[in-house]
């Protein structure tokens, strides 16, 4: 598994929790989707990914998009 797919794997995964969390708990958990959305956005734009990072840090191999 390279960093993209545990990146995009991660962003699904927290987004898919905030949602259920956001219906089962409270909907303040709606702001976690919103970071992990803007955090995208921000790593579409600028190419830098603050998980990509720490996971090329520990070895992992890098993909195409980091």
């Amino acid at each position: 598994m390279n960093i993209d797919r545990i990146i995009f794997a991660f962003a699904g995964l927290m987004i898919t929790a905030s949602l259920v969390l956001s219906w089962v708990h409270s909907p303040y958990w709606m702001w976690l989707a919103a970071f992990v959305g803007a955090n995208l956005l921000q790593s579409s734009i600028t190419g830098f990914c603050p998980a990509a990072s720490v996971l090329k840090a520990v070895g992992v191999k890098s993909g195409n998009a980091f």
